[in-house]
């Protein structure tokens, strides 16, 4: 290794180590960008096929102020996408190249976005158990090593502790409603449990980045210590609603002070990340649809732009 690439490798590990932030031009070894473009890229993809299980309910919303509240949510989503993708260019990457990478299913986005919304009790399952999860994952995320990714996630967490709120509110209002209602909301649950479980990843032992990305700052906690947070936090909210989390092995283990819980499915886990879940094409094919249907949008801001570059130029010539 070049004498100079040492010294510069020396003060990207010593910036690290002193818990301080990489900035975009700062020097950084190929594979921290890497795992970072494949990181946030990821995580926009999710956000951005996240608004589709979503949207979907917003016209059958069953009044204006829980539409209004969904199509909010939705918009929330949309940004975030943008605010992250924003995040990845600083790290050399084309905002183009990342989404013809995911509508071409080279890159991926979370398995959870691979399960359908079947019923309305679902939209407040993904508030309070969906993006519950998401804020376990994203808020040690906050304090990541690299600043634009840590900087962008202190917005989005503030939104997503928001959107969490809207789920547990919806569900306490159709568990206090009619027995349908409630009979909808555990079903849900039943669903859904599973599947945010699976949303922080596959065991540590079996997780091929986690280490490396810990000791490069990326990220603070593995796949295994958020989940069990995330199970901890969820137990007693199950209880405040009165619905029961589907797993018969759940129960409180005072010599770890923490709950003990079931062995999520790992084989459905990866057959939906690779791209067999009830959802994965559905999904894909919606977002390259909507993505050809505004080609003539982002052709026409480029011509405007060409245009203003155009004028700019002869004006100072």
């Amino acid at each position: 290794m070049p004498e100079e690439t040492q010294a510069l490798e020396a003060q990207f590990d010593a910036t690290v180590a002193a818990d301080r932030r990489i900035e975009p031009r700062d020097w950084m070894p190929e594979g921290y960008r890497k795992t970072l473009i494949r990181q946030i890229a990821q995580h926009a993809h999710s956000e951005i096929i996240g608004m589709q299980p979503e949207g979907n309910w917003i016209l059958r919303a069953p009044s204006l102020r829980r539409k209004a509240i969904l199509l909010a949510k939705v918009q929330d989503e949309a940004g975030h996408g943008m605010y992250l993708y924003a995040a990845a260019e600083t790290l050399g990457v084309d905002r183009e190249d990342l989404t013809e990478r995911l509508i071409d299913s080279r890159q991926k986005y979370s398995s959870i976005f691979n399960y359908p919304a079947l019923s309305y009790a679902d939209i407040g399952v993904i508030g309070w158990l969906v993006d519950g999860a998401a804020i376990c994952n994203q808020v040690p995320l906050c304090r990541c090593s690299y600043g634009p990714y840590a900087r962008a996630m202190i917005r989005i967490c503030k939104e997503e502790s928001f959107h969490q709120r809207q789920g547990y509110e919806l569900l306490l209002a159709m568990v206090n409603g009619t027995d349908t209602q409630r009979e909808m909301v555990q079903e849900s649950v039943n669903r859904w449990w599973w599947p945010s479980l699976m949303m922080f990843g596959p065991p540590d032992g079996d997780s091929p980045n986690t280490q490396q990305s810990m000791a490069w700052g990326i990220k603070r906690h593995t796949n295994d210590e958020l989940r069990q947070r995330f199970v901890d936090m969820s137990v007693p909210q199950a209880a405040a609603l009165g619905v029961t989390l589907p797993d018969p092995d759940l129960r409180w283990n005072a010599d770890r002070g923490a709950h003990d819980y079931g062995e999520p499915d790992w084989a459905e886990f990866k057959a939906v990340i690779s791209g067999s879940g009830p959802a994965n094409a559905q999904r894909v094919a919606h977002r390259r649809r909507a993505h050809d249907n505004g080609a003539w949008v982002r052709e026409a801001a480029q011509a405007y732009a060409d245009k203003q570059a155009a004028r700019t130029k002869e004006a100072a010539a």
